[in-house]
């Protein structure tokens, strides 16, 4: 029997097994969805080009989630893709909102001018007679 360099004891554990326990992750229930950042809807708010420029700071906002969501930094990407969709939600409001009125204003003039218009045409189709002038 060959004694002469130093034999490895079969029950040792080997260093390659004690690596991989050492290095082994844990994942604690499934994760949850990626935080939204509004990109494409911030995208045409911008170029809609709207009021106080509502739709640039949506796409800022946007910007900055993606930013943190490749970082890894989820609860921040959810905060600036909340705060994206607000202002994007803003900007619609601020974009629809004045031609409605301006329709509802045009619509509600246009049928008082309308119902002034009947009565007038009344008033310059009387007959007046030699009588009403003395």
């Amino acid at each position: 029997m060959d004694t002469s360099y130093p034999r490895e004891d079969p029950r040792a554990p080997s260093s390659r097994k004690a690596d991989a326990a050492a290095h082994t992750a844990l994942s604690v229930g499934t994760p949850g969805p990626t935080p939204r950042d509004h990109m494409l809807w911030s995208v045409f708010s911008t170029l809609y080009l709207n009021l106080c420029c509502l739709g640039f700071l949506a796409l800022v906002h946007s910007v900055k989630a993606r930013d943190k969501k490749v970082a890894g930094d989820l609860e921040a990407a959810k905060q600036y893709g909340s705060k994206a969709k607000c202002y994007n939600i803003l900007a619609a409001m601020w974009t629809l909102v004045p031609p409605l009125l301006l329709l509802g204003l045009v619509v509600t003039g246009a049928l008082h001018l309308s119902r002034l218009a009947k009565d007038s045409a009344a008033f310059f189709s009387t007959k007046f007679d030699e009588e009403d002038y003395n």
